[in-house]
Order: structure tokens, then C-alpha cells, then sequence
């Protein structure tokens, strides 16, 4: 039996799914991994821990089944994004934190060292709007503040998937995949290259920077890797949310995912790079034969949001969703969780969240409600700017992540988007997507897509009108307060 290791890298954990040749999933593994906040938006986790997280996943995921039956034909990676490390080449070691994709702290540098030319030479070469959210900025940083006293010729910076494929290898490659680069802000969607223009906007030495391959090109093969034996491929890499993409089956263009971790990815392919100034941005999908375009919403806060919540409230996450449950509505309460502002369709960084239409009869299970339904809306935010801006509507939308084994929020999310939402019957679709284009390079043949859950809406028009429009106004009100 031919076996993928799937590794699946993300914000507070990472799994590892062994993935038979069916498409089949024999064990998982999963590790947590910290996320520091040393100052109010910034958001950083170590590097070696985070490594050290992906061991433990591996050893826990090989743990369950017999080695004797263990014949592995390759690894694949799914990575968390935007989060940017630098690290010496000579000794491997980092040369300061893991900027996370959620830090704020190059908001001000964005917003203050851009202008309207250069966010129009950004869209148009990455299909993205300069913001703190991406690369280019933290890498920026990294290299003023963290890896001064190193020759540029000898630091290596790169996403997360860039520091794993080092790590596997036993630093013998400094590669990224063009997925995760697509992200960076540096990266010609196009042209398929890192664009000397953009390295000098943001004033990125090209030195420091891994050479981009496509989504299943050869990164190498893993050496002293626990587990592994040594030779053993690294065969697809995808960026987390693109691989949810490919996992769902969402190839065509009208097919669309929303995958819910700690912050929401809604993204639906698109027949050729949109360039322009649409509030949901265009991006790089992945590469192989040819490039797959998308068009994509990034949610900064979901189950972040839920998080927050259950820890104000008192008891877990599902004690929170228990409690908001017993209630049928948020009544006019309403929660926009801009813990680090707004991303799309918003894009504000520099608003907070607020908790809105307190009264006295407010109790906790109505705010736990309202922070089911700021999940949910969000989500209704983005869809609603694909829906207005292409030729026709998603008809559904395809749901993973661990938010998604709540059928509360599900059901609340069909019942705002007014369609149906279809949830994996397995949350590990990142995992499974890059499985599934490694069986493919290694020759496998492709696997059907699994179905699940399926929650149709219940609301009736007015009801949905009366309640989007009841949160539209909040954020509204939140974006045109004064600020401090």
C-alpha cells in the first residue's frame, strides 16, 4: 500500500494525517503550537517550536499504526501563509520570532511609507492591496530589526512552508512554492517570478529569498527526519487554505470553500488573474501546468472569535456554543471582532472591536450568541462582493475547519448566506488536498471528493435582510467612530 505523509502546519497546531492510496485517512496525528502577543497587534511563535510541534505530530500520527506496514511514498506540506522567518544559513538557526500573519505591527509603516502608485504596481503584479496581513512588510522588519548582524548573504528568510521544507531536508533547500509566494506581495503572479520592482518597494535584498516552484515541483527529499526513512520525497506543498481549495474539489469557476480556523479563507477559482481594486482581492491558487487563479477573502477573526469569547464568558469553546444555543437569537446584540481591525471585505487595520446594543436584559447567552453570528456575517460580507462582482452567484459553499463540527455556526451561516453550506465530512481538508496532488505526481490516481453535513437555510428573505443589515450598520457605526 502506497502511503502520503500529509503534514498540515498551522496557526495553533500542527497534524500530520497518513493518507492511504485510496485517499483514505489511517491516523492522525496533531501537536499544539503557542502564539505569543509581547505587544498589543503583534502576534509571533518560535520557530524551533513550531518545528518541534510538527515532530511531535508526526511521532503521534506514526505511533497508531505498524511500521512493518508503513510504506511511504512521499510527504506532503499544507502551511499556514503569510507568517514570515528569517534564519542563519550556516548554523539554521532563527534570527528572530515568526511574525504571524495576523501582526499588525508594520500597520503604521504600510500606511505611512505606501502611496496609491505603489498599492496599483501591487495589485497588479499580485493581485493583492498592501497591508499588514502579507510578507513583504514583516519580512521588512525581520531584516531591520532581527537579522542586522548577519551578511544578507547568509540569512535565509521565508514562509512557513520555506522553513519546513529546510528542516525536512536538512537545510540542503531553500524553496517555497508558488502558492505561498503568491502571498508575500513580492511574487508576479504573471510572470510567475519575484518581481525587482516590488523587492525594491518593500526593500527586500532578492539574496534572502527562496527560489519559487510550482505546487508540485521537487522540493527535495526528507533527511534525519524522525520517522522518516531518509530519501523519502517531499512531493506537494500547498499554501493551507489553497490546499482546502483543491481538497473540495473546487476547480471550476462558480464552485467556492470557506475554511474556518482562526480567522476564515473564503476563495473560488477564477478562469484568469483578476487585476483591480475589488475588496476581495485575486491570488495564485497553485501551479502546475499551468497557474489556477482565485479570487479570495481573508477573515482575520472566526474561531479566534469564539476563543475570545468562551475565555470572557467562562468554560471551553463547546460550553460557549452550548450556551448560544439555548437562545434563538443575539436580539440586537451585536459583537464585530476587529481584535486586530477588519480584513475583507473591509480592509480597515486600524479599528478595534466593540460589543454593540447592550441592555439590561443582555445576558451571556445572548453574547455568545452574537459571537456565533459575527462568525457568520463576515463570512456574508465577502461571499456577498463575489456574488455582486461575478457573472453568477455561488450557488453553495463548501466548508472545513475546525469551526465547522459546530452545527450551530453552520447552520447560522446557511441561514445568513440564504444557501445551502456543505461541511467535509473530515475537518483535515487541507491535508487531504495536498495528499491528493502528491499521489498525483507520483503517479496515483486522483480521489472523489468526500461529502458530509449539508445545512440549508431556514430564514425567510426578510428575516435575512432584517438581520444583515441590522450588522451592516454596526460596522458602519465601528468604522466611522472617532478614533484614539
Amino acid at each position: 500500500m502506497t502511503q502520503i505523509l500529509a503534514i498540515d502546519q498551522g496557526t495553533t497546531n500542527s497534524k500530520a494525517v497518513l493518507v492511504d492510496d485510496g485517499g483514505g485517512v489511517r491516523a492522525i496525528g496533531s501537536a499544539p503550537v503557542g502564539v505569543t502577543h509581547p505587544r498589543p497587534g503583534w502576534v509571533e511563535q518560535d520557530a524551533e517550536l513550531l518545528w518541534s510541534s510538527v515532530l511531535a505530530a508526526i511521532e503521534r500520527c506514526l505511533a497508531l499504526v505498524d511500521t512493518a506496514d508503513l510504506d511511504l511514498a512521499g510527504v506532503a506540506l499544507s502551511t499556514q501563509r503569510e507568517s514570515v522567518v528569517a534564519w542563519d544559513r550556516r548554523t539554521g538557526r532563527p534570527l528572530g520570532p515568526v511574525i504571524g500573519w495576523q501582526d499588525v505591527r508594520t500597520a503604521a509603516w504600510c500606511r505611512d511609507r505606501t502611496g496609491p502608485d505603489d498599492d496599483e504596481l501591487v495589485r497588479g503584479r499580485t493581485g493583492l492591496r498592501i497591508d499588514a496581513m502579507f510578507s513583504a512588510p514583516k519580512i521588512g522588519w525581520l531584516l531591520r530589526e532581527s537579522a542586522v548582524v548577519v551578511s544578507p548573504a547568509d540569512v535565509r528568510v521565508g514562509t512557513i512552508d520555506s522553513w519546513l521544507i529546510w528542516k525536512l531536508t536538512g537545510g540542503e533547500r531553500h524553496v517555497t512554492e508558488a502558492g505561498n509566494a503568491s502571498r508575500t506581495l513580492l511574487y508576479d503572479i504573471v510572470d510567475l517570478a519575484w518581481s525587482p520592482a516590488l523587492l525594491e518597494l518593500f526593500g527586500i535584498p532578492a539574496v534572502v529569498l527562496p527560489q519559487v516552484l510550482r505546487s508540485d515541483g521537487d522540493f527535495g527529499v526528507c533527511h534525519s527526519v524522525p520517522g522518516i526513512r531518509d530519501g523519502v520525497p517531499i512531493a506537494a506543498v500547498l499554501a493551507d487554505s489553497h490546499a482546502a481549495l483543491y481538497g473540495h474539489g473546487c476547480t471550476e469557476v462558480g464552485t467556492a470553500k470557506a475554511t474556518y480556523g482562526t480567522g476564515t479563507s473564503v476563495m473560488t477559482p477564477t478562469a484568469s488573474f483578476v487585476a483591480g481594486s475589488s475588496p476581495v482581492p485575486s491570488t495564485l491558487a497553485w501551479l502546475t501546468e499551468t497557474p489556477t487563479y482565485a479570487r479570495e477573502g481573508n477573515i482575520l477573526s472566526s474561531g479566534a472569535t469564539l476563543a475570545w469569547a468562551a475565555r470572557v464568558l467562562g468554560g471551553s469553546v463547546s460550553d460557549l456554543l452550548a450556551r448560544a444555543a439555548t437562545v434563538g437569537d443575539a436580539g440586537a446584540v451585536t459583537l464585530v471582532p476587529a481584535f486586530t481591525g477588519l480584513g475583507a471585505p473591509h480592509w480597515d487595520r486600524e479599528v478595534r472591536g466593540v460589543i454593540t446594543q447592550l441592555d439590561p436584559d443582555t445576558d451571556p447567552a445572548r453574547l455568545a450568541r452574537a459571537a456565533v453570528d459575527a462568525v457568520a456575517h463576515q463570512v456574508c460580507d465577502v461571499v456577498e462582493i463575489i456574488d455582486a462582482e461575478a457573472a453568477t452567484p455561488l450557488a453553495s459553499i463548501r466548508a472545513d475547519g475546525g469551526v465547522t463540527t459546530s452545527d450551530l455556526v453552520m447552520q447560522t451561516q446557511a441561514d445568513l448566506l440564504g444557501r445551502p453550506v456543505e461541511v467535509a465530512d473530515l475537518p483535515e481538508v487541507s491535508a487531504l488536498g495536498v495528499a491528493d496532488l502528491a499521489r498525483r505526481r507520483i503517479g496515483g490516481a486522483p480521489t472523489p471528493r468526500a461529502t458530509g453535513r449539508v445545512f440549508r437555510p431556514t430564514f425567510d428573505d426578510s428575516t435575512r435582510a432584517a438581520r444583515r443589515d441590522h450588522w451592516r450598520e454596526q460596522v458602519r457605526w465601528l468604522r466611522s467612530a472617532p478614533r484614539s
